[in-house]
């Protein structure tokens, strides 16, 4: 379908990503499965290409837009080949980290943080989820006591991507236990820093190519200079770009369903079966004109959302929307593709099988589906004139 979305400055920083992606990221995803992490090299190449820090300033390294359709265009191109493990290496950092660091970081930490950051020679990572809590970030337990001119860190974080690679951590921590989401703040820690520990790199089911780790704090002693933002309002600071994340994930989901989708319709056309292409049966066909339907409506309505966005006329609830009913989309999609394939399906060299897989945590991460419809219902039954 034709797309108004993107102009010609989009489409021509698109045959940028698409070498890029063709050159450095396709050759090695397999062995990246295997090892469990991309290498870091990927990400002082992302760097160099002008794929890291999007809208961070050119002054500090980045590429100075706050257009996020290029980054879309960064996360479409990856999707495109498989490559949501690197979706949430490259775009992770674009999408979950930078606008942090953009909107809250003061002149010195910009200087101290940023240049190395969008060169790739560091990689970020933000540690919001923990053991116990989920999705619920007001009832974390990671604490940071002020003593001086340091908090002292201690806690647990858990499913932090990009953890056994991080050199800087946003952490999500409790600055002041007693007042609920007014406690919250954020800190960024750096692995150097004695008391930090990584846990064990967690066994995932999908994603393989995406380090996913656990994190521990003992006692870790954070310069105050590290606060990001206001002591008190990090609950604030993540509502506001909660949307942006989860924007990131529903386009990765809808590009990886499209992505499929094609596949499966080329199989079908050279697969046989009873003397006939797959194709040829109407149970096929139905099932393909379902699909392709279904995909384009999330096409169309994420598209919209992704201008809305870019005019920052996004709401959290449309946001919500989107995420929730394209990541359940997808499961669909492409379990049917993967009927579509037979047996073959099952294999892990054919691309459905990954796609199968790395599209499971979709309506999990960035807040579940039940959280996203949480968050539309309370907007739809809150009373209007509220005393």
């Amino acid at each position: 379908m034709e797309r108004d979305l993107f102009d010609r400055e989009h489409e021509e920083f698109r045959a940028v990503v698409r070498d890029f992606v063709a050159r450095e990221v396709v050759p090695n995803l397999d062995a990246w499965e295997v090892a469990g992490a991309v290498d870091r090299s990927l990400f002082r190449r992302a760097g160099s290409a002008g794929l890291l820090g999007l809208e961070l300033e050119e002054g500090h390294g980045g590429g100075g837009t706050d257009d996020l359709r290029f980054s879309v265009v960064v996360n479409e191109e990856l999707s495109r080949v498989g490559a949501s493990s690197v979706v949430m290496n490259i775009c992770g950092f674009n999408d979950l980290i930078a606008p942090y660091l953009a909107a809250l970081c003061t002149e010195q930490q910009k200087e101290q943080w940023l240049p190395g950051l969008c060169s790739g020679e560091r990689i970020g990572a933000i540690a919001m989820t923990e053991p116990g809590t989920g999705s619920d970030l007001k009832a974390i337990t990671t604490t940071a006591r002020r003593e001086g001119d340091h908090y002292v860190l201690n806690g647990a974080k858990t499913f932090i991507s990009n953890g056994t690679l991080a050199d800087l951590v946003i952490v999500v921590v409790k600055t002041d236990p007693g007042a609920g989401s007014r406690g919250v703040s954020l800190l960024v820690v750096e692995s150097n820093m004695p008391g930090f520990q990584r846990g064990r790199k967690l066994d995932k089911i999908g994603l393989l190519a995406q380090d996913t780790a656990e994190l521990f704090f003992d006692d870790v002693r954070v310069p105050a200079a590290n606060l990001l933002g206001r002591e008190g309002e990090g609950f604030g600071h993540l509502r506001s770009h909660l949307v942006r994340e989860r924007l990131s994930v529903t386009v990765t989901a809808a590009a990886s369903m499209e992505a499929t989708l094609a596949e499966t319709i080329d199989y079908v056309h050279q697969r046989t079966a009873f003397g006939q292409r797959v194709a040829d049966f109407q149970a096929t066909r139905f099932t393909l004109a379902e699909l392709a339907t279904e995909v384009q409506i999330a096409r169309t309505f994420l598209d919209r959302c992704v201008a809305g966005a870019v005019r920052r006329e996004l709401t959290e609830v449309d946001a919500a929307m989107a995420k929730w009913w394209i990541t359940e989309l997808q499961q669909r999609v492409v379990g049917r593709c993967l009927q579509l394939h037979g047996g073959y399906g099952y294999m892990r060299e054919y691309p459905v099988a990954r796609a199968y897989l790395d599209a499971r945590v979709g309506t999990l991460y960035a807040g579940t589906t039940e959280i996203m419809k949480e968050i539309i219902g309370r907007s739809l039954t809150r009373p209007s004139h509220p005393d």
